[in-house]
């Protein structure tokens, strides 16, 4: 990517690090830690493997199950559901659904009513539909349900984050580009650095397809934190080449 184009990407996740920031830590449910054991994933068999309709991991079967609420779903099905869905047609990590907005504002404020709860609920649906992965959404759905009372609804969504994020830590540790985490969707980097209890700070790119987003330090953890964490975002460089090939 030619560097002024790469400055201007690098501006515009810096501007979008302190609303999912602050965003995470007002309004979201908290998720649970995961460590799962990284294991580098083989993408050629993934795709393989969700493309091929005899498969267990073919990828109408997975999005099946997970859209059922199958709770019998492994850390090995989220993986190809995860990964696989760069092989899917209708594939677009830059999907923001119109319904980002309609709530944005109430994700900032302190204390919720029912009503905008319900509004909560209702919107955060609504985008999960256009993108399942969507990781902030799905937190904030679980803060919703919680708070109106529907723990059952909220447990359910709570698994599915949860597996959702230990299918990302298990591509990785994140602490070099040879084991940097895999992430399908720009917005997931920060999203793993939030419920990590990490602020970003700043963003390098390193090529070819690496970030190196390093994190606040706050002088508490002491040498136990790494001062930042690779992402691996080749399929999300793909697809932008695929739509702007003149800035190869």
């Amino acid at each position: 990517m030619k560097n002024y184009d790469m400055n201007c990407l690098k501006t515009l996740i810096l501007a979008a690090v302190a609303a999912l920031s602050v965003a995470g830590a007002s309004a979201a449910g908290k998720a649970v830690a995961v460590k799962p054991t990284a294991v580098r994933p083989d993408m050629d068999m993934i795709k393989s493997e969700v493309l091929n309709p005899t498969s267990r991991f073919y990828y109408p079967k997975l999005m099946a199950d997970y859209e059922k609420n199958d709770t019998l779903m492994t850390l090995e099905d989220y993986r190809y559901l995860y990964l696989g869905s760069v092989f899917q047609e209708d594939y677009n990590p830059y999907r923001r659904s119109p319904f980002d907005s309609e709530i944005e504002q109430l994700y900032y404020k302190k204390s919720h009513t029912r009503a905008e709860l319900d509004l909560i609920i209702e919107y955060a649906e609504q985008a999960l539909l256009d993108d399942p992965f969507d990781l902030q959404q799905i937190n904030f759905l679980i803060y919703a349900l919680q708070n109106r009372g529907k723990i059952n609804r909220a447990k359910i969504w709570q698994f599915r984050l949860n597996h959702l994020l230990e299918a990302i830590l298990s591509t990785g540790t994140g602490l070099d580009t040879d084991n940097a985490w895999i992430v399908i969707d720009p917005k997931h980097e920060y999203n793993i650095l939030n419920f990590k209890n990490n602020l970003a700070e700043d963003v390098t790119f390193t090529a070819p397809y690496y970030d190196y987003i390093k994190i606040r330090q706050d002088g508490e953890s002491g040498d136990k934190t790494p001062e930042g964490y690779y992402f691996n975002i080749r399929y999300i460089l793909e697809e932008y080449y695929r739509k702007h090939p003149e800035e190869r």
